[in-house]
C-alpha cells in the first residue's frame, strides 16, 4: 500500500461538499442530489468494507416537483407507471416520444461509460483509433441537449424538464452537448437518493474509512506550491514548509492549480497557465441557507424546482452574464425526512438560484450589500409565488447567503465557477484535462474541472481513473 497525506486548506475536509451550521440546523453547503448510488459505494466496497456500515442511502419518490410559471405541477418519479401517467397528462404522444428518448439515449449511455468516461486519455492513441472513434460516432454529440430532447418530444414544458438537468454540471442546455440528456435518464433509472446527515455524512463516511486504512488528513493547511525538479514533482509548501513526497495528487481546482501551484511553464495538452483566463468556465451559485421556525408547510417536496415563466431567457442571462430578471429557483429541505438537520418542529431550505460566474457577469458586484438584498428578494417572490411556502417569509428566523465570490474565496474555484470548467465539446472527454500530467512523472489530478467532470459521482470516477494512473505507474 501506499502511505497517504491529505493537506485541506480548510478547517474541515470535503470541500464544496462541506455544511453550513448555525442554530442547531445543518445545511449542505453544495452538492444535494444524489444520483448513480453505486458509485459512492464503489470506493468502500474496492477497500473490502460494507458501506451500510458507514453511511446509510434512501432512495427517494418523488424524486422533485417541478412549479411551471401557468400553475402546473410535474412530479418526478422513477417508478415508471406513475411516470407514463404524469407524462400522459401532457401528451400521449410525448409519452411515447420519453419512451424513444429512454431507450436510445440508455444506449449512448453505455457507450460514453465503456468508452469515455470510465478511462482516462493519457495520449492521443487513447483516442484517435477505430474503436474509441466508432463509439464517439455513435454518441451523436453534435448537436446540444435541448435540440436533441427537442427530436423526441414537442411540449415545451417536457422539453425544458429534460433539459434543465445540464445546469447540474454548470452548462446551458441550449449549448452543452447532447451526451448530458443522460442525466434525466440516470435519475430514472438509477434513482434519486439521500444520505442521513445530508451530503456531509458521505464526507464523514469518506474521512472514517480513511483514517481507519492509515491515511492523515492535515486541516486549515493550504498548499502554497507544488515543488517541482526536472520531470519530478518533489513535494509541496506548505505554510512555507516544504513536505516531500514521492507522488503528488492535486485535487485543487484545476485552472486554479495552473495558476498558483505550477510553473509558468506547465503544460497539459493545450492547458497551460497563461491562457487559464481564456477558457470557458461554468456558470456558478447565489445560495440561501434559510432558518425557518415552522415545518408545516403541505405538499412541499424534499427537491423543489421553480421554473422561470422565460425559461430559454432565463438561461441567456445566466450565461450572458446577468442576474437572472426571472430566475429558476431551486429549493431543498432535507429536514423532511432527517429531523437530525433542525430543530425539533423547524425546517432550513435551502435555495440555489443559478448566476454567471465572476468571469462572465463582471458586472455583478457581489460586495454590495443592496445587491444581494435584491437577489433575495426575488428568490423570496418566486418561492412565495410559486410553491407552497406562501407565508415563509414570516417565520425566517436567520438566514446566511453565499456568492460566487465566497467560492473562488473558500475553495479556490476559479471565477467562482462552482462547476469549473465549462463541459462544452472542447472541454470535455479527451480534450478536458487528465489525470496524469503529461511531462512529469510523478504528478496526477482529479476533480470537476478534470475528466470526466463535474457532479458527485463523475468526480468520485475523476478521483477512481486517477488512482488508476498511479497504481499504472508506481507499481511495478
Amino acid at each position: 500500500g501506499f502511505s497517504v497525506e491529505i493537506y485541506e486548506k480548510n478547517e474541515r475536509a470535503g470541500g464544496r461538499m462541506g455544511v453550513v451550521e448555525f442554530d442547531g440546523f445543518q445545511f449542505d453547503l453544495g452538492p444535494t442530489i444524489l444520483m448513480m448510488p453505486q458509485m459512492y459505494r464503489d470506493v468502500f466496497e474496492f477497500c473490502g468494507k460494507n458501506p451500510d456500515d458507514y453511511f446509510q442511502m434512501v432512495q427517494l419518490d418523488p424524486i422533485y416537483k417541478v412549479y411551471f410559471a401557468d400553475g402546473s405541477v410535474h412530479e418526478a418519479t422513477s417508478e415508471l407507471t406513475r411516470l407514463i401517467s404524469e407524462l400522459e397528462r401532457i401528451s400521449e404522444k410525448d409519452a411515447q416520444g420519453y419512451l424513444r428518448y429512454l431507450g436510445d439515449i440508455y444506449e449512448r449511455y453505455l457507450l460514453a461509460k465503456d468508452h469515455f468516461i470510465g478511462r482516462g486519455f493519457r495520449t492521443w492513441s487513447d483516442l484517435l483509433n477505430p474503436t474509441t472513434l466508432s463509439a464517439g460516432l455513435k454518441l451523436k454529440t453534435f448537436n446540444n441537449a435541448y435540440a436533441m430532447i427537442s427530436e423526441y418530444v414537442e411540449s415545451e414544458k417536457l422539453r425544458e424538464l429534460l433539459s434543465f438537468q445540464t445546469l447540474y454540471i454548470g452548462v446551458s442546455p441550449y449549448n452543452g452537448p447532447s451526451i448530458y440528456t443522460i442525466i434525466p435518464m440516470v435519475e430514472l433509472v438509477y434513482g434519486v437518493w439521500f444520505i442521513k446527515g445530508g451530503m456531509r455524512g458521505y464526507v464523514r463516511a469518506l474521512e472514517r474509512l480513511f483514517t481507519e486504512l492509515g491515511g492523515v488528513i492535515h486541516l486549515n493547511a493550504p498548499v502554497e506550491k507544488i515543488v517541482i525538479d526536472g520531470r519530478k514533482a518533489t513535494g509541496l509548501m506548505v505554510q512555507g514548509q516544504f513536505q516531500p513526497a514521492d507522488i503528488v495528487l492535486s485535487t485543487a481546482d484545476f485552472p486554479y492549480a495552473m495558476k498558483q501551484l505550477l510553473p509558468s511553464d506547465f503544460r497539459q495538452g493545450r492547458y497551460r497557465p497563461s491562457q487559464v483566463e481564456k477558457y470557458e468556465y461554468a456558470c456558478s451559485c447565489f445560495m440561501q441557507y434559510i432558518a425557518l421556525d415552522s415545518r408545516d408547510f403541505p405538499g412541499l417536496n424534499v427537491h423543489n424546482l421553480a421554473f422561470a415563466e422565460d425559461f430559454s431567457g432565463n438561461i441567456a442571462d445566466i450565461f450572458d452574464g446577468r442576474f437572472p430578471k426571472d430566475p429558476s429557483v431551486y429549493v431543498y429541505a432535507p429536514a423532511l425526512l432527517d429531523e437530525s438537520l433542525a430543530p425539533q418542529g423547524q425546517l432550513g431550505l435551502y435555495v440555489l438560484t443559478p448566476v454567471p460566474n465572476l468571469k462572465d457577469g463582471p458586472a455583478i458586484d457581489w460586495k454590495d450589500e443592496a445587491a444581494i438584498a435584491t437577489y433575495r428578494a426575488k428568490a423570496y417572490e418566486k418561492i412565495r409565488r410559486m410553491l407552497p411556502l406562501q407565508d415563509f417569509e414570516r417565520h425566517i428566523i436567520r438566514e446566511k447567503v453565499y456568492t460566487p465570490l465566497d467560492f473562488e474565496m473558500d475553495f479556490n474555484a476559479f471565477f467562482g465557477a462552482t462547476f469549473g470548467l465549462r463541459p462544452t465539446l472542447m472541454q470535455s472527454n479527451s480534450f478536458r484535462p487528465q489525470p496524469k500530467a503529461m511531462r512529469y512523472d510523478n504528478l496526477y489530478f482529479a476533480g470537476s474541472s478534470n475528466h470526466p467532470g463535474a457532479g458527485v459521482p463523475i468526480v468520485l470516477m475523476s478521483a477512481q481513473i486517477a488512482a488508476q494512473e498511479v497504481l499504472r505507474d508506481q507499481v511495478p
